[in-house]
């Protein structure tokens, strides 16, 4: 056995150098998390869906089809972040319609149409008499295509609820088969719908009606005008999922 002694070669001071790249990334994913969140306001549904996906992300073992389409389902960030575009996107694409394909109706009645779109939801408002006459719930037959485009629209271009909601104005009901506003406002938000699910192919189950009457006015009932806005039938599209292709509606529009 040899007496000579090998010498250990000299250590390298601090951390081993893989563990800065690795600190490095664990600081970006920090970070990204953070920023995620920092963007919308944390509440109790949000916070389930960033648990879920982060314990998704990490590992945990769940049952799933590995050859499912990546497509299945929203993207958590499309989610929680993309609602308000995919709103605008729809309120462009209905206004555009109404202009090239209404263009002689849309002129008359353009003043009584408004479409709003919010963070997670589309409300169409046809005020006034452009849709019904003054006490009646029969939809003008004039007025029939046009709706019937929004319905085709709003089945193959969304995943909402659809809510009719009839209002009025604060003028009382005088003689007709509707004893009060609210009556009227309800038949009207009824006649709407009822059109939708015998022309369209909406599912039933997203459509349902309100009526509030004179109760939920949006100006002021003092003034012919904003008796006018306040006479209205709103169809409303909350909770917007994007469609596969409705990104691309320009260069595919719907089939005529």
């Amino acid at each position: 056995m040899s007496n000579d002694t090998q010498e250990c070669p000299p250590c390298v001071k601090g951390a081993p150098m893989w563990m800065c790249t690795f600190g490095d990334l664990m600081s970006l994913l920090l970070c990204f998390f953070v920023l995620l969140l920092s963007f919308s306001e944390i509440d109790r549904q949000k916070y389930k869906v960033v648990a879920g996906s982060m314990e998704k992300a990490f590992g945990m073992q769940r049952q799933k089809n590995v050859s499912e389409s990546p497509r299945h389902g929203l993207k958590m960030i499309a989610k929680d972040f993309d609602q308000e575009a995919i709103a605008t996107r729809v309120k462009e694409f209905i206004g555009r319609e109404l202009e090239e394909n209404f263009d002689e109706l849309y002129g008359k009645i353009e003043d009584d149409i408004e479409i709003e779109a919010k963070k997670d939801q589309v409300i169409i408002r046809m005020m006034g008499e452009s849709t019904f006459d003054s006490g009646k719930a029969e939809i003008k037959p004039e007025l029939k295509p046009l709706i019937l485009r929004i319905g085709q629209i709003l089945s193959s271009e969304t995943a909402g609820d659809i809510i009719i909601a009839g209002h009025t104005d604060d003028v009382p009901v005088r003689g007709g088969p509707f004893q009060s506003n609210l009556k009227l406002s309800i038949a009207r938000a009824a006649s709407v719908a009822q059109f939708l699910l015998d022309q369209t192919a909406i599912d039933p189950k997203r459509l349902s009606t309100m009526g509030f009457g004179e109760y939920r006015p949006i100006a002021d009932n003092h003034m012919e005008q904003g008796r006018r806005k306040n006479r209205r039938v709103e169809i409303i599209v909350g909770t917007i999922p994007r469609r596969e292709g409705m990104a691309n509606y320009e260069s595919n529009p719907l089939p005529q």
